[in-house]
């Protein structure tokens, strides 16, 4: 049975619980809900939950331990030879786990039997055969070892799903059972599932700060069996990026210099395009437009924060690069030999900066609107014109939540990708020509896991070096603006 058929049946049993249970609720009290500690409902949704939240849980434990447990068995089947071969223990058992979903292809289809399936005895021949006839190609590094383990993890994810399926539908009725019998008038119905509810929230919440401690002890040790192949002092401190993956030509460069400087440059570009464009636009905004503008302008504006971000890379690959070499190149309007091609600093600058331009607009602009409206006044009424009431008055108010929102526009910038890929270049140097093609942390990071490189050596396991180190700049500049927005708000509200 399928997990999400499972997940249904939990749902409709608990539905069928709170109905339950309600009703139980009512007989108990000889229908005066008067007699009873909570209302109904809580006495229903108490029954509900107790069927949902254990089978639930149960389900999810059930699927993250299952895989060890069957990866741990199957394992110990594959051959040092079929290792050897396959390059690693990892690739060999994802052969595996493609052979299994062949076979099951196989038997639904009616290609193979049940029998030859599952039984380890039958020629390995015969089996591939079976398998291309339902187009599973084996490739020729799949052995005998690979079939015999394919066949024994077939035979336990079978076995594991019909177990799955009876021991959560048992706990999911036993929760059921076990919550109906406890309907009583004097059962806190309400306690209980008010802390219930108040657990699950608490689960919720938990998720974004575990996922965010799994990000960062992955980075870590990855990145510690990187520092154990290259040198830390050449990586933070080196001026040349040139990664040999082929082992000819010299060792790898690895140094981080180059691709900071590329990213900083292009992210002060755009810092430098959307600041003033998104700063005068929710000045507008705020203080001048009429209510229907406003209503209309700013929904528009902000739709550019909709567009995803490959849309923009083109945009700059295919209409801004070209146009800056027809401005700028050695046949351009202007006359001069300043840019050679269409990826350069300045390319992925401008558009990167139109990106930002809703960040810094929709965030200046809340914050302006935050200031209190008795200042304005005050300062209206001592006969200061509305633009020196702008000026002199609004913009100091209201300076340290902007710097905080320009502070985020930078983070976001840093960390852009797509647009860095197809519009700045892929050439990693010191420069301070924006007409350079340069390229950035985040666009190395998937040059350097792209394609078939070993995921051992040095220049596959770089890419979380810079990985944390980009998450260490981004963190002290989130950090730094949600310090100077929070005291910002401590001193207005």
């Amino acid at each position: 049975m399928s997990n999400t058929l499972i997940l249904l049946i939990i749902l409709g049993l608990g539905v069928i619980g709170f109905f339950l249970g309600r009703t139980r609720a009512i007989a108990v009290a000889d229908g005066d809900a008067r007699n009873l500690h909570s209302l109904p409902s809580y006495y229903g949704a108490n029954v509900g939950l107790n069927a949902i939240v254990p089978a639930a849980l149960a389900l999810f434990v059930w699927l993250i331990v299952q895989p060890f447990i069957i990866n741990n068995s199957v394992s110990g089947m594959i051959s040092d030879r079929s290792i050897e071969r396959g390059g690693s223990l990892s690739l060999v058992m994802s052969d595996v786990r493609r052979v299994a979903e062949g076979l099951d292809t196989a038997v639904a289809e009616g290609a193979m039997t049940e029998e030859m399936a599952s039984d380890i005895r039958v020629e390995f021949t015969n089996v591939r055969e079976r398998l291309a006839d339902v187009g599973v190609a084996l490739g020729s590094d799949v052995t005998s070892d690979t079939l015999r383990a394919a066949q024994r993890y077939r035979a336990m994810a079978g076995t594991g799903n019909i177990l799955k399926t009876l021991a959560i539908l048992a706990i999911s009725i036993a929760g059921l059972a076990i919550s109906w019998r406890l309907v009583t008038p004097q059962f806190r119905a309400r306690n209980v599932v008010e802390n219930g509810i108040l657990l699950v929230l608490i689960a919720a919440a938990s998720i974004a700060i575990l996922t965010t401690v799994g990000i960062v002890l992955s980075l870590i040790f990855n990145t510690y069996e990187f520092f154990r192949l290259y040198p830390i002092t050449d990586f933070f401190f080196g001026l040349s990026w040139a990664p040999s993956f082929s082992g000819r030509g010299g060792s790898s460069e690895l140094g981080i210099i180059p691709l900071l400087w590329g990213t900083l440059y292009i992210s002060v570009i755009a810092l430098l395009v959307a600041v003033p464009i998104g700063l005068f636009a929710a000045i507008y905004l705020s203080e001048y437009a009429s209510k229907s503008v406003r209503a209309f302008a700013k929904p528009m504006l902000e739709v550019l924060a909709g567009i995803p971000t490959i849309v923009y890379g083109l945009f700059a690959l295919l209409t801004v690069g070209p146009l800056l070499v027809s401005v700028f190149g050695d046949d351009g309007a202007l006359g001069v030999d300043w840019m050679a091609g269409g990826t350069a600093v300045i390319t992925a600058g401008l558009v990167m900066g139109i990106m930002l331009i809703p960040f810094v607009s929709s965030l200046s602009d809340d914050i302006i609107n935050a200031v209190p409206q008795a200042m304005r006044d005050g300062s209206l009424g001592l006969g200061a014109t509305h633009s020196e009431t702008v000026r002199q008055v609004i913009i100091p108010a209201a300076l340290p939540g902007i710097v905080g929102a320009v502070l985020l526009a930078a983070s976001r910038a840093i960390g852009e990708t797509m647009i860095v890929v197809l519009g700045a270049g892929a050439a990693a140097r010191l420069s301070l020509n924006p007409f350079d093609a340069m390229t950035t942390v985040t666009a190395k990071i998937v040059s350097q896991l792209t394609g078939d490189s070993d995921f051992a050596s040095p220049e596959a396991l770089v890419a979380f070096a810079l990985g944390i180190s980009l998450f260490v700049v981004t963190l002290g500049l989130n950090i730094f603006a949600l310090y100077i927005v929070r005291k910002y708000r401590e001193q207005y509200e």
